[in-house]
């Protein structure tokens, strides 16, 4: 496989994955994006450049995950590496589970895509098997390749996804405080067996989750509710699990955004600034800090030869 084309600029959206009862099997792509360009190299060197989130924290080097993204998806095609000079502008927030590392691989897959002579080689399909090899589940490559709400599961052939038809009066609100968490630590706290009853309960309202997203908005409060994560991870996410509560009690479809430690509401366009109001409230009674984000929600990533 030969390269095409030496400029190139890939787009990828935030994502929040779970969604309370779909646990690493739902995700929503968000209006909040990180933008790379990538310029293959003559030399061997490879620089990168990142301003906003991540800025003088991430590796400059080969370690980057999006260069590592790029090597591998090169390699899945048999496609020559190359040097690369890498120009990064984040603003997907790190470590708050809005799908940072998610975004960091599709854009280096992409990006491959668009260097290589037969970009139909790193089709979708491909994208989102390379992606989901490095994530480890698919939840939240699946909405930043495919844009929307997704669903994803893997088969004995791979990981899959499908796209939900979101309901127009669906809006996602995000909470972002200004401490961060680890999937890694998050994902540690969670038992290895769950009661049958939890797995019963959560299972019926992920069922439920899909009917509302897609057809009746009015559900989401009941539909959101879940047995399998968020309780055992309120211990190292005290102030996520606190304003998920305290939110839920005044009507609002709060959930663990991803691995947290980000809210996400879905809440119903067509109520107007009354869940602000209602945000305002519970955030005034909660000693933590907050950033509410209104991105709504975002087509898959797009790259573009330049």
């Amino acid at each position: 496989m030969r390269l095409g084309s030496d400029h190139v600029r890939v787009r990828v959206p935030a994502t929040s994955a779970n969604l309370g009862p779909g646990f690493d099997a739902m995700g929503l792509a968000l209006g909040q994006f990180d933008e790379v360009e990538v310029r293959a190299l003559g030399s061997a060197e490879v620089r990168v450049e990142v301003t906003g989130e991540g800025a003088g924290e991430l590796p400059t080097g080969e370690d980057h995950l999006v260069v590592r993204a790029i090597r591998a998806a090169l390699d899945d095609v048999g496609a020559p590496q190359v040097g690369l000079h890498l120009v990064c502008h984040n603003t997907i927030p790190h470590g708050r589970g809005l799908g940072s590392s998610a975004a960091a691989v599709v854009a280096g897959i992409l990006a491959a895509r668009m260097l290589i002579g037969e970009p139909e080689a790193l089709h979708n399909t491909a994208a989102f098997r390379i992606a989901s090899a490095f994530e480890g589940h698919p939840d939240n490559a699946a909405p930043a390749i495919l844009g929307g709400g997704t669903i994803s599961w893997t088969g004995q052939d791979g990981p899959h996804a499908t796209q939900l038809a979101l309901h127009p009066d669906v809006e996602p609100v995000v909470l972002v405080p200004t401490t961060r968490l680890a999937t890694k630590t998050a994902r540690g706290v969670l038992p290895a067996t769950v009661p049958h009853a939890d797995a019963a309960f959560t299972a019926g309202r992920a069922a439920l989750l899909v009917q509302a997203l897609c057809q009746r908005p009015e559900l989401l409060l009941e539909a959101t509710e879940e047995k399998l994560h968020q309780g055992y991870r309120s211990g190292v996410m005290p102030a996520t699990w606190r304003l998920v509560q305290a939110l839920r009690e005044a009507g609002q479809a709060a959930v663990v955004s991803g691995a947290g430690p980000s809210v996400l509401v879905l809440e119903r366009a067509s109520d107007g600034d009354a869940g602000d109001r209602t945000r305002e409230r519970v955030l005034a009674g909660l000693p933590d800090t907050w950033t509410v984000l209104h991105p709504g929600f975002a087509d898959g990533a797009l790259a573009e030869r330049l």
